[in-house]
């Protein structure tokens, strides 16, 4: 049986010591002896009849034991951390120190030791009665009027116009993009509206004021393909222009485009349901502003090593390189600053579901499912089949648990407004409200896990590698926004490496991959708005990001010069065999 000890060496990081009797290796190094002896070549011998004598004599023990010693050594890690119930939550960093006839006795223990960062222990506060303030939840007759033009611009048509083009015009646009001399896209016919901004940056300011048949040339840098983050010169020529005429507001409309007879009917309902958008506002508001105040009691040791890995993802994942006009010292701030803050936010709620005793049912699953899936615009089936394939399923069952302990915190909250009247949160906090708020919950995520993570929890998922993540156009850099009952996991976690047991992504929507975006052929969708994650979060199959915790990988001993010279003994009596 293993045995191992457990010292801190900080809050966030502990070094195992664990030994391994000889009797429990001695079953892995026979197997070892097995492997080598089909792998070698001895005269007189069948291949996989080799004696172990003759193998020690011809390869040597040590490259033997150090074939066990990897075949078994992330099972002996896994027996140690639940022995010292340690919870890791990045790579570890594994030293052995001593193998039975290499550096230590014939039969004597394998020796290792393991420093991994790991869950900050924290005192959970007294979360009763915060105090917030919030905006009056009160909808404008702005508001009506602008739900009301909406729907008109669901049933308008488009006119084509002999004039130049404007912002909120729809034009057709033949684009071409060189790098240097080297013209690396092409594409025809493309359709866009003007001021959109989902293509490239630039693209806008080009297009305005364009009659048809002329051509404008702009700098942009390319967010994706083989060229992505290299500046290139693009040339669109603007083929027409249309304009979209919207219906008259009348009774013919309010029965084209509603259950309703007469118009008056529908701005009614419209007026319904803005007031209900702003009740939602206010919940989200009061939400953030509950999550604020309980961050602020608690303070939480971050690991670095969990927020670096959380940066990586977000720019590698997005085929970005450092030094490019994405990936910035000022965006790299400001993602370590969301991955910070998504980790805190995870802790800390995780802590609270843990004392209110929150779990999660299948339904509540499925119903979290459904709602981010149509925030990336995915079939509920898809998804929920991408999200398992990728293993998020444990990280997105922690999302709507966090979520589910926010609720609570928010429950016991005392809220008012600016005016000083109390504020009834009853249907946000009840599961028919928090459906409105965990759509506005989920595009949050998607931004947040843009501009920072899942975590990703955090520009993550995934998840999310995002959980996660629907991204903007990388060139495009939205300002962060907080991430408030998301954490790292958003972000999509992605089991990297050994032992990547209980990675916290960064708020990136579950692992999707964004397709290569072009300058010509591609326009790059922005997220509707911040499912933490994570880390990989473009609807393919990511983050950050990013549920988050994912299952261990085997963890690479480093057994330094005695590996070297074995495995170098090896090789010459390979060689040897093969001469003769």
């Amino acid at each position: 049986m293993v045995k191992s000890t457990a010292e801190n060496l900080s809050p966030t990081r502990v070094k195992l010591d664990v030994e391994v009797p000889f009797e429990d290796l001695k079953p892995r190094l026979d197997q070892a002896y097995k492997t080598v002896a089909n792998q070698i070549q001895v005269p007189g011998f069948r291949k996989g009849k080799v004696p172990a004598r003759l193998i020690d004599q011809r390869v040597g023990r040590g490259y033997v034991v150090e074939t066990a010693v990897n075949e078994g050594l992330n099972d002996y890690y896994q027996e140690a951390l639940a022995q010292t119930e340690t919870t890791p939550m990045a790579r570890p960093e594994v030293e052995v120190t001593s193998m039975p006839g290499v550096d230590g006795e014939a039969e004597g223990p394998l020796k290792f030791s393991v420093e991994v960062d790991i869950r900050p222990q924290v005192e959970l506060p007294d979360y009763k009665g915060l105090k917030v303030t919030v905006e009056p939840a009160a909808a404008s007759e702005e508001d009506e009027q602008k739900a009301l033009d909406e729907l008109r611009s669901r049933f308008g048509t488009l006119k084509a116009v002999e004039r130049p083009a404007a912002k909120d015009d729809f034009v057709t646009i033949t684009l071409t993009a060189t790098v240097g001399d080297e013209q690396v896209d092409h594409a025809e016919d493309l359709s866009y509206q003007v001021g959109a901004g989902t293509m490239l940056d630039g693209m806008d300011e080009a297009l305005e004021g364009l009659s048809a048949g002329e051509d404008a040339v702009f700098e942009t840098v390319l967010a994706g393909g083989d060229h992505s983050g290299e500046k290139a010169t693009v040339k669109v020529v603007l083929g027409g222009v249309k304009e979209r005429e919207l219906p008259e507001a009348d009774d013919d409309f309010a029965q084209l485009a509603s259950e309703f007879d007469t118009i008056d009917e529908l701005k009614a309902d419209l007026k319904e349901k803005a007031a209900e958008g702003a009740v939602t506002g206010q919940g989200i508001e009061a939400r953030d502003k509950v999550l604020e105040e309980l961050v602020k009691l608690v303070e939480v040791p971050v690991p670095d090593s969990v927020v670096n890995e959380q940066i990586e993802q977000h720019f590698s994942q997005q085929g970005h390189s450092e030094g490019d006009e994405h990936d910035t010292p000022e965006h790299r701030a400001e993602v370590e600053s969301n991955a910070r803050e998504a980790f805190r936010n995870e802790i800390i709620l995780d802590k609270v579901a843990d004392a209110e005793e929150v779990g999660v049912d299948q339904g509540e699953l499925i119903e979290y499912i459904i709602s981010t899936s149509q925030q990336y615009g995915m079939d509920p089936n898809q998804f929920a089949q991408m999200l398992d394939q990728a293993g998020q399923v444990p990280m997105i069952m922690g999302e709507v648990r966090r979520r589910k302990a926010l609720a609570k915190v928010l429950e016991y909250a005392v809220v008012t407004d600016t005016a000083g009247n109390t504020v009834d949160l009853t249907a946000f906090v009840t599961p028919g409200g928090e459906d409105g708020a965990a759509s506005a919950d989920s595009a949050d995520s998607a931004e947040s896990a843009d501009s920072a993570d899942s975590a990703d929890s955090a520009d993550s998922a995934p998840s999310a590698d995002s959980p996660a993540e629907a991204e903007k156009t990388p060139a495009k850099k939205a300002p962060a926004k907080k991430a408030p009952a998301k954490t790292a996991a958003a972000k999509k976690a992605e089991a990297e490496g050994a032992a990547d047991a209980e990675k916290v992504p960064a708020k990136k929507a579950p692992a999707k991959k964004a397709p290569a975006k072009t300058a010509a052929k591609t326009a790059a969708t922005k997220a509707p708005a911040k499912t933490a994650a994570a880390k990989k979060a473009e609807a393919e199959g990511e983050e950050k990001a990013p549920a988050k915790k994912a299952p261990a990988k085997k963890a690479p001993a480093k057994t330094a010069a005695a590996k070297t010279a074995a495995a170098k003994k090896a090789a010459e009596a390979k060689d040897a065999d093969t001469a003769e």
